[in-house]
């Protein structure tokens, strides 16, 4: 057992991601503490799904306009100087928000405005994060660290909601924005005191014209990329809006306040830490284990849609969760374990367009069936987007994919050529 431990942590040894992960943990609960109350916010001031809907979906349109270019610039420039200058960034329209909510002139198109700002540095900040874990890790940890990155972001999700949750109800929502700029301020001072040393940065890519248009070329010609982003894309479309759901959930299916909706969010995050430590723990990723936390996905969603009282939902939640999160660090392992280091960035603006740049079409569509039907019909939805992913997993394993990763044999497929003759 405690070997098991071990292994589930072993990124942490690393000292510049231990900084990374203590600055992440703090900036992301923030993150989440902001989030709740921004919803919250709209909802209160509007009583509408669609509205809720609408706000994730400003939050996450850059990614969707943007995250290519966002890539781009993370293959360019040194990670760890990016990361810093988007931490600073997105600590504005907390500001924002800060200012217009103590003052008591807090509009809905003011906290729209916020989510598509700060979704516009996010465009930017997230590839650089997913692709700068390679370099502080190598080869050898990164499924352990991706791991770990999951139960970071999940964490956060507890958190965050939690700490938002008993703000709100006491306090009201203006501590949540204040507690969210201090967050950006820790994790900058986490990336400033990192050893550049022991950093191993990909070599800067190429500045040439059409370098966005090679890098979907890139994907394109390579099963082991395409595949993954595809299933992806599915789900995170489909699938991933619990951002909106879950508010709806707690307020017209449980007729429960903002203590529900915290409750329900954090049952998800403790599954989806469960999930990230068993993923980190055995160290491998590839085609089965996508496909099966895919099935996993789409099972637990459609019983999530079936659950009849608080009682029951939380625990099906929190398997959701698990399932959840191991699907999504799985795919990501398997995408940065294939790809060429010098595509690495714009690779994973890909993955993060896909799983959190999907959510301006998901999110309004869900947000419109839980407002016009009912919100386990999202939940349905979530549950056909998970069992088709499985179904087409299944046919990928029927093919020449390789059928398993380990984080031992990473370094020997660090580029798709490599893997390729493996196969």
């Amino acid at each position: 057992m405690s070997a098991a431990v071990r292994r589930s942590f072993d990124s942490l040894s690393v000292p510049n991601y231990r900084r990374y992960f203590v600055g992440q943990l703090i900036s992301l609960s923030g993150n989440w503490a902001q989030i709740v109350a921004a919803v919250w916010l709209v909802l209160s001031l509007t009583g509408s799904g669609l509205a809720v809907g609408f706000t994730t979906a400003l939050q996450f349109l850059p990614m969707l306009l943007f995250g290519a270019w966002g890539g781009l610039l993370a293959d360019r420039f040194p990670k760890r100087n990016l990361l810093i200058a988007t931490q600073l960034l997105m600590a504005l329209p907390a500001i924002g928000l800060l200012v217009v909510s103590a003052a008591g002139i807090v509009t809905p198109w003011m906290v729209y405005v916020a989510a598509f700002a700060r979704g516009t540095v996010n465009a930017v900040d997230n590839p650089t994060r997913q692709s700068f874990v390679i370099e502080m890790v190598g080869p050898d940890r990164l499924v352990n660290a991706v791991s770990l990155n999951s139960v970071l972001i999940q964490t956060a999700r507890i958190l965050g909601p939690a700490l938002a949750g008993v703000t709100i109800a006491t306090v009201g929502v203006v501590p949540c924005f204040a507690v969210n700029i201090a967050s950006f301020g820790v994790m900058a001072l986490a990336l400033w005191g990192m050893d550049q040393a022991d950093l191993a940065p990909a070599p800067p890519g190429a500045r040439e014209p059409g370098a966005i248009r090679a890098g979907l070329r890139y994907v394109r010609d390579t099963p082991q990329l395409a595949v993954p982003l595809a299933l992806m894309a599915l789900v995170g479309t489909f699938g991933f809006n619990f951002q909106v759901v879950l508010p709806l959930l707690a307020t017209f299916s449980f007729e429960g306040g903002a203590g529900v909706y915290a409750a329900l969010v954090s049952a998800m995050g403790v599954g989806s830490v469960a999930g990230a430590l068993i993923t980190g723990a055995r160290g491998r990723t590839g085609p089965r284990l996508i496909t099966a936390a895919a099935l996993a996905f789409g099972a637990t969603a459609l019983l999530a849609a079936a659950m009849p009282s608080i009682a029951f939902e939380i625990p099906v939640l929190a398997l959701l969760g698990a399932a959840a999160v191991s699907f999504a660090a799985s795919v990501n392992s398997t995408l940065q374990l294939a790809v060429e280091p010098a595509m690495r960035g714009r690779v994973m603006a890909l993955y993060s367009v896909v799983f959190l740049g999907s959510t301006p079409i998901g999110g309004p569509l869900s947000g419109w069936l839980a407002e016009a039907y009912d919100p386990r019909v999202a939940l349905l939805l979530a549950a056909s987007a998970g069992l088709a992913a499985a179904c087409a997993g299944h046919a990928w394993l029927g093919s020449a994919a390789p059928r398993r990763v380990s984080q031992n044999s990473a370094a020997k497929i660090a580029s798709p050529r490599m893997l390729r003759k493996s196969l």
